[in-house]
């Protein structure tokens, strides 16, 4: 799954620690979604959309096999 998460951090001026700290995750679980090595459960997805105030469509996107 790809994701935004990077690019809409950066464009609100938050590291991973403060995105982590407003969601209530570790900032290494940020750090895994943003690799793409850790994909967010629903609840997750939307408290992220939530900060960004994009949809979870807007952040991450389905890759195809």
């Amino acid at each position: 799954m790809k994701n935004k998460l990077k690019i809409e951090r950066a464009i609100k001026d938050l590291t991973q620690e403060k995105l982590a700290e407003m969601i209530g995750v570790s900032r290494q679980t940020i750090n895994s979604i943003e690799k793409g090595r850790y994909i967010p459960s629903t609840t997750l997805a939307l408290k992220i959309s939530e900060v960004f105030e994009k949809t979870v469509n807007e952040l991450f996107e389905l890759e195809e096999e």
